[in-house]
């Protein structure tokens, strides 16, 4: 039987970190910035992480 392949699409936008979260990117980070409130804009630089019920179909894909 094959090895299962990971998605790549995935590999390349979470991270899995030390402690098992799931990082992930931002949404609304790319251009057209000068129109968000400067708010948001500081709050999107934060780290974000994937939920608990979405984390082991991303592991999923990532392994």
């Amino acid at each position: 039987m094959p090895k299962m392949k990971s998605v790549k699409g995935a590999v390349k936008r979470f991270k899995v970190k030390k402690s098992g979260k799931i990082k992930r990117g931002t949404a609304y980070r790319s251009h057209i910035l000068t129109k968000v409130d400067g708010k948001h804009h500081r709050q999107a630089r934060k780290a974000k992480y994937v939920s608990k019920a979405d984390a082991s179909n991303i592991k999923e894909m990532i392994v």
